[in-house]
């Protein structure tokens, strides 16, 4: 079954996250290998943002596999982006407090440590993109949870049994995603 609208606008969140995770890990590893990943400081987004790279690739990768996967469900990704916007959320308080000694104006490292200034500058940029990835976290989450309990409030309780991504509206509560009962024993009901 082809992507609804809204698993098509899902699928382009989930892929800007994973975009900008991917931005936050390369960062991340040009400010460690500098250190030698020695600062937990700078250990955090690292791993958390392999974790997030791993987690949502595989719940993209399954959800657009199977057509009735468990993992494209909203109540499983109100889950699973709701537990890694906290993550990020500690993560990112933790280690933006602990960075707060490096100055903001790298430039007035003198031109003789350049190595330094680029370790500044990743830096800088490092700071700025872990919480934009912990916003598209938190948005993820919040306009699927939004979504879903709007469409279970106009009845649509069926959005609760298949994945986003395939959702609609328009189909019945009894049909879900394979288009309704459609055993052959059917014939024997009793119509009474």
């Amino acid at each position: 079954m082809a992507l609804s609208p809204v698993g098509r606008k899902k699928l382009a969140g989930h892929v800007a996250f994973l975009l900008i995770d991917i931005l936050v890990l390369a960062l991340s590893t040009r400010v460690n290998q500098f250190q030698d990943y020695f600062y937990i400081a700078d250990v955090f987004p690292f791993a958390l943002s392999i974790v997030s790279l791993v987690l949502v690739g595989l719940l993209l990768m399954i959800d657009l596999a199977l057509d009735n996967s468990y993992t494209g469900r909203p109540q499983t990704e109100i889950g699973i982006f709701g537990i890694l916007s906290i993550f990020w959320l500690a993560f990112n308080a933790f280690s933006t407090s602990r960075w707060r000694q490096v100055p903001f104006q790298c430039d007035s490292i003198p031109t003789e440590f350049l190595d330094e200034r680029l370790w500044c500058k990743s830096l800088q940029a490092l700071k700025s993109f872990v919480w934009i990835n912990f916003l598209f976290c938190l948005g993820i989450t919040l306009f699927t949870l939004r979504y879903s309990v709007a469409e279970y409030g106009r009845g649509n309780k069926h959005i609760f049994q298949m994945p986003l991504s395939r959702y609609r509206p328009e189909l019945k509560s009894d049909q879900g995603i394979h288009g309704g009962r459609t055993s052959e024993f059917l014939q024997f009901e009793k119509l009474t």
